[in-house]
């Protein structure tokens, strides 16, 4: 026999491992997370993984990864991702964050870097966070423009160093004594 061939392992389908959860157990779960991720507002770190979410809960992470795919019918990064979207939309239509920078609302609500707030704001909203400001937000404050300095004669600079010895006539110079 030239190549090791075995048969595959028929794995554990996602869909029968979600049938295999009681709906109890569902509600529990799916009620806790909200709790996590919402109420304690966990999706503005950007460290908080599915990991960390089952690890907190105490329970499997194929329990919240199938509850997650149950009852919000997307995967953890996505429900996440949702999440912070949400709540950049509230901040750029709030007029106590006009003045934020994009990258500083991405960050306070758990992006990482500016562009993956940009795509999955594009990717759910189907526009970038500056034309939903422009849209339906308020538009940051103008800058006051700079007001025009009177042009002041300045005197001219202190000279810096030794002050030339002035020559005096009623001082005479010394003469030397060397023979």
């Amino acid at each position: 026999m030239k190549y090791n061939i075995t048969e595959k392992k028929e794995k554990k389908s996602a869909l029968s491992y979600k049938n295999s959860i009681s709906p109890e157990l569902v509600d529990d779960i799916s009620t806790r997370i909200i709790i996590k991720l919402l109420i304690e507002k966990k999706y503005r770190d950007p460290n908080y993984s599915a990991k960390l979410l089952a690890k907190d809960l105490g329970v499997n992470m194929r329990h919240i990864s199938a509850v997650v795919s149950l009852r919000f019918q997307q995967n953890y990064a996505e429900l996440v991702g949702t999440m912070r979207i949400q709540e950049a939309k509230y901040m750029l239509q709030d007029s106590n964050y006009a003045d934020m920078k994009m990258e500083d609302i991405a960050i306070n609500v758990g992006f990482t870097t500016r562009q993956s707030f940009y795509a999955t704001f594009y990717r759910l909203c189907g526009m970038t966070p500056k034309e939903y400001r422009q849209k339906f937000g308020v538009l940051p404050k103008p800058k006051p423009a700079p007001k025009k300095k009177k042009k002041v004669k300045k005197a001219a600079p202190k000279k810096r160093g030794r002050k030339p010895k002035a020559a005096s006539k009623a001082t005479p110079k010394r003469k030397s004594t060397k023979k």
